[in-house]
């Protein structure tokens, strides 16, 4: 993988746009996944399984003015672990978005899908020039709620029957993180050496 295809990379992993070439992982990728991510995700119809139009739909929304949608890769062997993207970007005086991620059940709990979120949070606030950035989390997905934790997003509050996941409206908690905060969580991690200027 070549660097200059990142949007953003880090130490294990980069961002990129996704492509054609991608179908083939993406698809054995998300048919391994499928009942890892099935309660926690917006279907069409209830049930495991990836809808087989699903890529085609990606691939054509992933990036416009309202949202960007990013793979994760391994940098050392080219991989796709998962993916984070950003959707509802509204500019203006709002200057925000929602974000939302997934990592593939083979690659879960290694620590690659909060290099990630960290990757495009960076991406948001730096080269998008976004305000605030906003998660909502089932309240029962602990791991996802660790990983929001994880990059810096703060807890801002419940929203009961907030969005439908496999035809049923569940509640979900607010996470967020404002420029502000993110530029004042690189310096003190900067000051206490655990981030390299």
């Amino acid at each position: 993988m070549k660097p200059r295809e990142f949007v953003v990379e880090g130490p294990r992993v980069g961002l990129r746009a996704p492509r054609e070439a991608d179908r083939e992982a993406w698809d054995a990728l998300r048919r391994a996944s499928g009942r890892f991510h099935t309660r926690w995700e917006p279907r069409v119809k209830p049930g495991p399984g990836v809808p087989r139009d699903a890529f085609d739909r990606f691939l054509k929304d992933a990036n416009t003015s309202e949202r960007e949608r990013l793979l994760i890769v391994d940098r050392a062997t080219g991989a796709l672990l998962g993916y984070v993207g950003l959707g509802n970007i509204i500019r203006g005086p709002f200057q925000s978005a929602f974000i939302g991620y997934w990592i593939g059940k083979p690659f879960a709990g290694r620590g690659y899908m909060t290099e990630a979120l960290g990757l495009m949070l960076r991406h948001s606030f730096v080269n998008l020039k976004l305000h605030r950035v906003e998660a909502n989390i089932q309240p029962g997905n602990e791991p996802s709620k660790r990983t929001a934790l994880a990059a810096g997003l703060r807890l801002e509050g419940y929203s009961p029957r907030y969005l439908k996941i496999a035809g049923v409206w569940a509640d979900h908690e607010r996470y967020a993180l404002t420029v502000e905060d993110w530029r004042a969580s690189l310096r003190t991690r900067r000051g206490s050496g655990r981030l390299r200027a």
